[in-house]
């Protein structure tokens, strides 16, 4: 089981730590080729795997986005996938303006070799720290001369796998474009949030909904339109104590490869992201219909895996347009879902 760390001042003692750095978002089949290269490094030295992440996202600190980053994984959900991915460690790092501006120099020598002793770095060549980006690779290589580690480059070839993914998998999922980016995820794009009271006008015609309220805004959210979809109840949430194994039970099944928490059971269902044209058309919304089910569960947290595009948002004449809608929509779901 992976360990998650949170305080520099409190980590362990590593063995022969193989160390990457990395925000590692999505964690798709690019990423899983540079953990595969820290597994075998790792293995082959008896060491410890060992990946460095930082929160917030650096984009929300430095450059020019504004603070307008589109994550696929919340830090959660990350924490979840390395696990899955078999690491030994995962060092959360706070980014902060003192971070990024701290010397490429001090970064190597405060930072990075204080805190992990490492064996070896396993980095891209186009690999930037320290304050203005100064540093790079070959700066890494020098500093490990002298401080004792060996730094690996990634292959080119890989690192631009894994910027083309990211990109992909993006833009795939604001086209409506479900297929692709699962197949370059390797797992179907999910979400989490809490079930919150909307209108309540889906019961009145056969079709009642879950409505998700998101915990954080920099969660990307597919392009509007109706979805097939598995749903999982999340029974407890992650916890995550420093240096301590993560305090959760992994549930992965068929349906379900993705699970935080323990849970119940999974559903399929069909899920609407929109704004509702036939009924307000103001307000953007998630609301799933959850297949065969008839539980109470407002206040709870659901976790949804989006497995097909069914159609785009469409104002129909009148609820009972809608109702027919709906009703082949569900047919649809159920025949990808199988």
């Amino acid at each position: 089981m992976m360990q998650v760390h949170r305080d520099l001042a409190k980590l362990p003692k590593f063995k022969n730590a193989v160390i990457t750095i990395g925000t590692f978002d999505g964690v798709h089949k690019g990423h899983q080729q540079i953990i595969n290269q820290l597994k075998t490094t790792a293995a082959a030295i008896s060491g410890e795997t060992v990946i460095i992440t930082f929160h917030p996202h650096p984009r929300k600190i430095v450059g020019s986005y504004g603070g307008n980053v589109a994550l696929l994984n919340t830090l959660d959900e990350k924490i979840i996938l390395l696990n899955q991915a078999g690491i030994n460690h995962l060092v959360v790092v706070p980014f902060t303006e003192a971070f990024a501006n701290q010397t490429a120099e001090a970064y190597c020598k405060d930072f990075i070799y204080q805190y992990f002793k490492p064996s070896k770095i396993i980095i891209g060549y186009d690999h930037r720290f320290g304050k203005n980006r100064s540093g790079d690779y070959h700066l890494l290589e020098k500093m490990g001369e002298t401080l004792g580690f060996e730094v690996i480059e990634i292959n080119a070839q890989i690192l631009n796998e894994i910027t083309v993914s990211s990109t992909k998998v993006r833009l795939a999922l604001l086209e409506h474009d479900i297929t692709t980016a699962n197949q370059l995820l390797g797992y179907p794009y999910f979400f989490e949030g809490v079930v919150v009271k909307g209108n309540q006008l889906g019961r009145t015609i056969g079709y009642p909904t879950a409505n998700i309220a998101i915990a954080t805004e920099e969660k990307l959210i597919p392009a509007n339109g109706v979805y097939a979809v598995t749903v999982s109840i999340v029974n407890s949430q992650l916890s995550i104590v420093n240096g301590e194994n993560i305090e959760t039970t992994l549930q992965i099944t068929n349906h379900n490869p993705i699970a935080i928490g323990s849970q119940i059971k999974n559903w399929f269902g069909m899920m609407n992201i929109g704004v509702r044209p036939t009924i307000d058309g103001k307000t953007r919304v998630i609301e799933v219909n959850i297949f065969d089910f008839n539980e109470d569960i407002y206040g709870q947290t659901i976790q949804v895996h989006i497995n097909a595009y069914i159609r785009g948002e469409v104002k129909f004449n009148g609820l009972a347009a809608l109702k027919n809608q709906l009703k082949e929509d569900a047919i649809k779901a159920k025949n990808m879902l199988k």
